[in-house]
């Protein structure tokens, strides 16, 4: 999809999810249906998720970690995709540097870093190592429910 400047338009005003199309387009200047028709199209080719957020700070018990994971094969998108799909990650990087991915994280009083180790990682083949990062304080840091 070709991404213009009325795409990033409607993706800024829509930051605030609650945002009705109709508000939306009146801020631009268009028509609803042309707003609705992009965001359909945004969606459906993945470019635009609408989604609740939380700020895991303000969740008692849980936690956001940053994990490094160094890797002994250079397959680092199928890697990256089995990591993306193990409870508790909220996202997936292939990265440069030491480290061949970063994961964010949420745990929670049910799901600890312990059992993300010894019931997921583990049983992921070719993880050489890793090293967590726990996030004691997070600025702008949101994050979508997924325990």
């Amino acid at each position: 999809m070709k991404m213009d400047e009325s795409n990033i338009a409607i993706i800024r005003h829509l930051r605030d999810g609650r945002k009705s199309l109709r508000e939306v387009a009146k801020g631009l200047g268009v028509s609803e249906n042309t707003v609705r028709g992009r965001v359909k199209r945004l969606t459906e080719e993945g470019v635009l998720t609408i989604t609740g957020l939380v700020d895991p700070e303000a969740l008692p018990g849980h936690r956001v970690a940053i994990v490094g994971v160094k890797l002994g094969t250079m397959n680092l998108i199928s890697k990256g995709e089995e990591f993306s799909r193990i409870k508790g990650v909220v996202s997936v990087s292939v990265v440069t540097g030491r480290f061949d991915l970063m994961l964010t994280v949420l745990f929670n009083e049910e799901f600890r870093l312990l059992d993300f180790y010894a019931d997921e990682v583990s049983k992921i083949k070719d993880v050489q190592s890793v090293e967590t990062f726990i996030v004691y304080k997070g600025y702008n840091m949101r994050v979508p429910y997924l325990l």
